[in-house]
């Protein structure tokens, strides 16, 4: 094989490749022999149709099979051989690829590579030096949590007589439709409990700036006009007036921070374990927030020291990515609605997106590279323990049971898999400097 490299640019190399005469003879001996063993032509025996009959019905056949073998078998080959790691890899059409036997047979493909990344330094003697963060739990946030736990367990009860609804405050209420003075059939409904400043509606009614200041036994009447074009004939183009009722006005009643109230939040005996416990898992969440913090600092200065050409198909695939995950996120917020979004601002969105997103993309796929190439460097690797710990911790954080996680990663082949093993592995190699970082005194 003879192999020519042409930079084409920082990210992109041209691979002349060219298979020599001898191998692309064999290889057609090889393909019109395994054809007469297949074929049946009236009057010869299998195997024996004469060479030439079979280049006459076959050729071009043969030929398209020989190219669609030979590309990727010598692509392949000169990837090797160039030592290169593709990102993208555009071969020409195989229909226009022409082959002919006594001679050569040559192709071009043009290939987006990864580039070098000369890693600088980051472990010992000349590790990443890091500011300390001291944040500690105070007793302030400690109270603030048993006063979240309080409101959790307060029971509700009645408010002192004469009480006005205010923000926070819970409403019994009887609310009820009237169209034309006359009661509207299923526009009724009573002793709904209601939060307010919740800003939930009751039959499709906002209650809140109606019923705040109100009082046990007063009734508000709120007017509702629709639209012409509302599905329900009865009130397209009318006025509804709901009469709302305040049944009653409750209130949490919050109770005492003592051993009992410690006893009803679960298996404690005293307030001062309570108190423990809570102080047991706010310093864990605040050793993982740190955590998080430190590494957040390890990748801004990596990237900061790091530089090079970035390929643009792998930021593409990143921006991409990220475009349509908010495009999803915001089509499931808005339902059916958005099914017939006008095709023109949706793309307007998408560009809009696309210009938003792209410096947060970028980042992320130089991060990426650094972070494998210092796994490269770590010779580290994703074992299947590995993989069967994050489909777990993702199983936990999600909500979902294991083997449902499981059968998510699977339905997404083995480039779903692949980018799990990447993710992993990016982890890894995020907290190898991490451990090899020297926080400051």
């Amino acid at each position: 094989m003879k192999l020519e490299v042409t930079e084409l640019g920082p990210m992109k190399r041209a691979l002349k490749i060219e298979v020599p005469e001898d191998e692309v003879n064999r290889r057609f001996a090889q393909a019109y022999s395994e054809l007469n063993r297949q074929v049946r032509i009236p009057g010869f025996r299998p195997g024996k149709a004469p060479q030439a009959l079979l280049e006459k019905r076959y050729a071009r056949m043969v030929e398209e099979d020989l190219v669609r073998r030979l590309v990727p078998d010598y692509y392949d080959r000169a990837i090797r051989e160039a030592g290169l790691v593709p990102v993208l890899v555009e071969v020409p059409p195989l229909e226009r690829v022409k082959i002919k036997r006594n001679a050569s047979f040559s192709f071009t493909a043009t290939v987006e590579i990864k580039p070098k990344i000369e890693l600088r330094d980051y472990r010992p003697p000349n590790p990443i030096s890091l500011k300390p963060d001291t944040r500690t739990v105070t007793d302030e946030q400690i109270d603030k949590a048993l006063d979240a736990l309080r409101e959790q367990h307060a029971p509700l009860g009645a408010a002192p007589a004469g009480t006005a609804l205010a923000e926070g405050d819970y409403a019994i209420l009887d609310v009820e439709g009237f169209l034309d003075l006359a009661p509207l059939e299923g526009a009724k409904q009573e002793e709904q409990l209601h939060r307010v400043g919740s800003k939930a509606q009751i039959l499709g009614v906002e209650v809140d700036e109606h019923v705040i200041g109100k009082r046990e036994g007063e009734m508000v009447e709120v007017s509702q006009p629709y639209p012409a074009a509302h599905p329900d004939s009865r009130l397209a183009g009318k006025t509804v007036v709901f009469r709302i009722k305040v049944r009653a006005v409750k209130q949490k009643q919050l109770p005492a921070l003592d051993d009992e109230f410690a006893k009803d939040c679960g298996p404690y005996s005293s307030l001062a374990e309570l108190k423990d416990k809570l102080l047991t898992g706010m310093e864990r969440a605040l050793k993982q927030d740190i955590e998080e913090h430190y590494k957040d600092t390890i990748l801004k200065r990596l990237t900061e020291t790091h530089h090079f050409d970035l390929p643009e198909t792998l930021v593409e695939r990143e921006l991409t990515a990220t475009v349509r995950q908010v495009l999803d996120s915001r089509l499931s917020q808005k339902g059916k609605a958005a099914a017939v979004e006008d095709p023109v601002k949706r793309q307007e969105e998408i560009k809009q997106l696309r210009d938003e997103h792209r410096a947060e993309a970028t980042r992320r796929v130089k991060v990426g590279l650094i972070l494998e190439a210092v796994a490269e460097r770590e010779r580290l690797t994703v074992e299947d323990e590995d993989v069967t710990n994050e489909i777990q911790r993702l199983a936990t954080v999600l909500k979902l049971a294991l083997e449902d996680v499981r059968r998510m990663v699977a339905a997404g082949g083995e480039e779903s898999m692949e980018e799990l093993k990447g993710r992993i592995l990016a982890d890894k190699a995020l907290d190898f400097v991490y451990r090899h970082a020297v926080i400051q005194k």
